[in-house]
Parts: structure tokens; C-alpha cells; sequence
């Protein structure tokens, strides 16, 4: 097994050391803010289907409420499952990343277990 490199000393000279030989994942933050992010065009989305069935009710008169509500319930419904698919997307991710930082630390026990016989 390889030897680890020197970690040089200083909060900012360890954030750089540790972002640049990938002692720290800064994936974890990031999928937070993309989790964020896709969360705000679908909460736009949801606008938009409230928009649409709005706009099917006062284009098409009298019937043309029931279709609104059609279009209204199936669009949301559309928009809660794709909440539950980007949450579980984003869950994944986080899990994989969460996984190699425990490994991470499982090899550094192991490391300092060897060092210490």
C-alpha cells in the first residue's frame, strides 16, 4: 500500500492540500446545491401545469373545467413523482460518496493499526 503524502501545515494550505488530493469530497455539498436547484425548476414546473390547466379552464368554457382538473391532477401527480425520482437520484449519489469517505476512514484505521504493532 502506498505511503501518504505530507499534509502541510495552516487551515488554508490544508483545505487546498486536502481538495487537491482528494482527502476531501466536496461532491457531497455540490449534489446538495444540484439537489436544490433541480428542486426550484420543479416547483417552476408545478407553476406551469397550474398555469396550463388555468388556461384550458378559461379557453374552453363550461366542460372545459373537468379537462382543467384532468390536466390539473395529472400534471400534478407528474410533479410528485418527479419530486420523489430527483430526491431518490440525489439520495444516490450522496450514498456512493458516503460510502467512499467511510471506506476512507476504515483505511486510514487499518493504516494506524499497522503503525501501531
Amino acid at each position: 500500500m502506498r505511503r501518504p503524502l505530507e499534509r502541510p501545515q495552516g487551515l488554508p494550505r490544508q483545505f487546498l492540500w486536502d481538495l487537491l488530493t482528494f482527502e476531501k469530497l466536496i461532491t457531497g455539498t455540490v449534489v446538495h446545491l444540484v439537489y436544490w436547484a433541480g428542486l426550484g425548476i420543479i416547483g417552476v414546473i408545478a407553476f406551469g401545469v397550474v398555469g396550463a390547466s388555468v388556461g384550458v379552464a378559461i379557453r374552453e368554457g363550461g366542460w372545459g373545467i373537468f379537462l382543467a382538473a384532468a390536466v390539473l391532477g395529472v400534471g400534478l401527480m407528474g410533479v410528485f413523482i418527479a419530486v420523489l425520482l430527483w430526491r431518490a437520484f440525489c439520495e444516490f449519489y450522496v450514498a456512493v460518496f458516503q460510502i467512499s469517505e467511510d471506506l476512507h476512514v476504515l483505511r486510514q484505521d487499518m493504516e494506524r493499526e499497522r503503525n501501531g504493532r
